[in-house]
């Protein structure tokens, strides 16, 4: 897993108080920090809610969410609220809804000795299927044409052509690669 250290949380007192560390973590201005969040937010609710699928996949596009050609993003799937743009999800994929994308983890300081405060990418490659209700944690790679079943947490890769369930997700079966009509 590719780690990109980051601060751990640090709860302020006051609104501008957050915006000003918040801003300095990331080298911007505080008025660029908030219109960017501000951009963020107003996509991700407007793309959680439309039943409009292209619609959803423009606004993730303008989160900074990679987002290939022929990929189908349900309604209700929420990709990471503080760091869309390390998400990827190449050609011909699909998250069918209710789905949940995580790519950091930024717990309390408190918990420095036994959790990392990072950001990792997920991609979802070519031809993957993410079923109902699944959940990707941070860091993983779900391969080619393979299939996380409805409801599972996947906190570790997943091999190209296979079917993964579970909680934790664990490899239930492999898909020949025959079977998939490519395009």
């Amino acid at each position: 897993m590719n780690k990109i250290k980051i601060d751990y949380y640090e709860p302020m007192n006051t609104v501008f108080g957050q915006l000003e560390v918040s801003s300095a973590k990331r080298h911007i201005t505080i008025l660029h920090f908030m219109a960017r969040k501000i951009r963020n937010h107003i996509c991700e609710m407007i793309a959680y809610r439309s039943p409009i699928r292209q619609l959803r996949i423009m606004l993730h596009r303008l989160r900074g969410v990679k987002i290939g050609e022929r990929v189908q993003i349900g309604m209700e799937v929420i990709i990471d609220h503080a760091y869309p743009e390390f998400v990827t999800i190449e050609d011909d994929c699909t998250i069918t809804g209710y789905n949940y994308i995580l790519v950091h983890s930024h717990p309390n300081e408190h918990f420095s000795k036994i959790l990392d405060s990072y950001v990792a990418p997920v991609r979802i490659k070519k031809g993957a299927w993410i079923a109902v209700g699944a959940i990707i944690l941070p860091g993983v790679t779900v391969g080619e044409y393979s299939i996380v079943s409805a409801g599972s947490v996947v906190t570790k890769d997943v091999p190209p052509y296979s079917i993964v369930a579970g909680n934790p997700a664990e490899l239930t079966a492999h898909i020949n690669k025959n079977w998939i009509k490519q395009k």
